[in-house]
């Protein structure tokens, strides 16, 4: 008996890994897309039961808007298609750890669970600077895991800034010329 509920316990926690990985890919596609148009590269996208609900990428630059996150772009989808602001029963995956703003509107829109990639040491507020996911003074708190897909998810970053520092240093030199 307690050898098939560790077996249970087992290939349960291995479907969800093998769930938590293709939601991230999702996410990673968000986040190419946004790379592509010039915007940071990061993508969320936001699960209830297994459908894909609502998906975000950062937009920031292209609306010149400082609320332009993915996740809070996201989040607001979800709301209208769900027709609440409660989120109860919703997952997100988001490529980048939440700063506090995005951190403050999952808590905020009661978001069960939140999955990121990569960890975010200058505003990381799912644990690697504060953890306001999960801050036992608020009234609500989500679930976290990290780290999924977290080489594609911090690669993808890595990238982008790599390109755009190239783009900038020969915008200098033909500027020296």
């Amino acid at each position: 008996m307690k050898k098939i509920l560790l077996e249970d316990m087992y290939f349960k926690e291995i479907r969800m890994e093998e769930r938590d990985q293709y939601y991230m890919s999702l996410a990673l596609e968000e986040a190419k897309k946004a790379g592509e148009e010039n915007e940071v590269p990061i993508g969320c996208v936001i699960v209830v039961g297994d459908e894909v609900i609502a998906k975000g990428r950062n937009v920031r630059e292209s609306k010149q808007n400082a609320l332009g996150h993915a996740e809070i772009i996201a989040i607001h989808e979800a709301c209208e298609k769900l027709g609440t602001w409660r989120l109860e029963d919703a997952e997100l995956y988001v490529t980048l750890e939440p700063c506090p703003m995005c951190a403050g509107a999952m808590v905020q829109s009661r978001i069960k669970r939140v999955v990121y990639g990569a960890s975010d040491p200058k505003a990381g507020c799912g644990g690697t600077l504060m953890n306001l996911l999960q801050e036992d003074r608020f009234n609500h708190q989500c679930d976290v895991k990290k780290g999924v897909l977290e080489e594609s998810c911090s690669n993808i970053l890595t990238d982008f800034f790599k390109k755009i520092r190239k783009q900038k240093g020969k915008k200098k030199e033909e500027g020296n010329n």
